[in-house]
């Protein structure tokens, strides 16, 4: 816990990023002010006012440490990632990821946060105060934070629009049409609702032809390619669907068949009262999404608890006005983190966090800020973000960012030693991190 006499470092917004931020603060002994705007101010994805509130899914991805995410949160956990152990706590079962109970999860890092006497401060923020300071408003920055964000740094404003899925009540699921199951596995974490060929075609027919809320003003903005809304993935083609988010390979019904789609369900929740429709991000109109929604074999009587939404994601041109440490290259004592920078998804956001608390921390006691190194996932994904890129856009944790080591291994092997690279680079950072 931080004393009275330490430096104070300003930390806007209570999301992952900034939570994460505000913890790693608080680690190396500095004082924390946590602003937050809700619920004085709402965006029009938030349901709640509380810390770390997970909105579009409540999955952090693959554990797998063959896989990028997996690799990622070995990292994290590496540096000593305050939120990654808040999701252990409300983990619920998941198959190979980390999926948590949203509400347990929040609680979870709101307890941390009493713990290591960080108090939410809660305010809107419209202009930018001397001071170290973190912005980490994520990618539904208040437009008058934004606007004044985006004066301070002299860069042009980009975005674009992110989708949330629905979720259905347990108790209005016909279970006699769905069977439990994971992909390659053998749990019982998920429930598969099954598509015949001409369910399937049905399906994606009505997807194709259901009305849309529009996006008004703002029709030619592009989504992002990794969240795309399920009804423009089935106008790619009559089998992206069946190849994407409906794909039923390493699932078999109880009849040992294997379906020609497979739509799944995954738990909301920890009592499992709740289910969401997984990939099923959406921007149809509330009606069309129960009337098309209810074509999905065990779905026909479905209750939505939360229907699927679109909304404007914000992010900024990072390359042009951040530093590898997360600091802005026109003020050295303001930090961007989470989505805001252009890393997208949940960890990744974490991670941004992280770095931005842990060198915050680190200029508050007069000490050099670090940069990542380049072969650990988290380096790679800071230095796509701060390179030079005249199409930037928002980028996942993935093998793609990492350097290839010197080998001439096939696949397989070339996997295992990026890892391998990664962990090794990310024990040696933590090493000099603390001496």
């Amino acid at each position: 816990m931080s004393d009275s006499t330490s430096p104070v470092v300003t930390v806007i917004g209570a999301g992952l990023a900034g939570c994460e931020a505000a913890l790693q603060c608080a680690r190396y002994g500095i004082s924390v002010r946590l602003l937050e705007m809700r619920p004085l101010a709402m965006t029009p994805a938030h349901q709640t006012d509380a810390p770390a509130e997970l909105v579009c899914s409540n999955s952090l991805k693959s554990e797998s440490i063959d896989n990028a995410h997996g690799l990622l949160k070995a990292e994290l956990r590496t540096c000593g990632s305050v939120l990654l152990k808040c999701a252990e706590q409300a983990r619920i079962p998941g198959g190979k990821a980390l999926v948590v109970d949203r509400r347990q999860f929040s609680a979870s890092v709101e307890q941390a946060l009493n713990r290591a006497g960080i108090q939410i401060v809660r305010s809107e923020v419209r202009e930018i105060s001397d001071g170290i300071t973190i912005i980490a408003t994520g990618p539904l920055t208040s437009p008058a934070l934004a606007h004044r964000l985006i004066q301070l740094l002299g860069a042009r404003q980009l975005f674009f629009y992110d989708a949330i899925a629905p979720i259905v009540a347990a108790d209005s699921i016909d279970m006699s049409r769905v069977f439990p199951g994971t992909r390659y596995g053998t749990g019982s974490d998920y429930l598969n609702c099954p598509l015949t060929e001409a369910e399937y075609d049905r399906l994606t027919a009505e997807l194709v032809n259901a009305e849309l809320h529009p996006i008004h003003d703002f029709e030619q903005t592009p989504f992002f390619e990794g969240c795309l809304p399920i009804e423009e993935m089935a106008r790619r083609g009559r089998l992206t669907l069946a190849f994407g988010p409906l794909k039923p390979v390493g699932l078999r019904t109880p009849e040992r068949q294997r379906p020609f789609a497979v739509v799944q369900l995954r738990r909301e929740n920890a009592c499992g009262t709740m289910f969401n429709l997984v990939g099923f991000q959406t921007r149809l109109r509330r009606s069309e999404q129960e009337r098309v929604f209810r074509l999905i074999p065990g779905l026909g009587h479905a209750v939505f608890l939360r229907y699927g939404s679109i909304h404007r994601n914000t992010y900024i041109n990072s390359p042009q006005v951040l530093l590898p440490t997360l600091q802005t290259r026109v003020r050295h004592d303001l930090f961007v983190a989470g989505q805001l920078t252009g890393v997208e998804g949940y960890v990744e956001s974490i991670a941004a966090g992280l770095v931005a608390g842990i060198n915050a921390a680190r200029l508050a006691r007069g000490r050099e800020t670090v940069c990542w190194p380049d072969r650990t996932m988290i380096g790679a994904l800071l230095r796509y973000i701060t390179s030079p890129n005249p199409d930037f856009q928002p980028m996942n944790a993935n093998f793609g960012l990492l350097s290839e080591p010197d080998s001439s291994a096939g696949s397989r092997r070339l996997r295992q030693l990026q890892v391998q690279t990664a962990l090794a680079a990310t024990e040696a950072h933590r090493h000099k991190l603390a001496s």
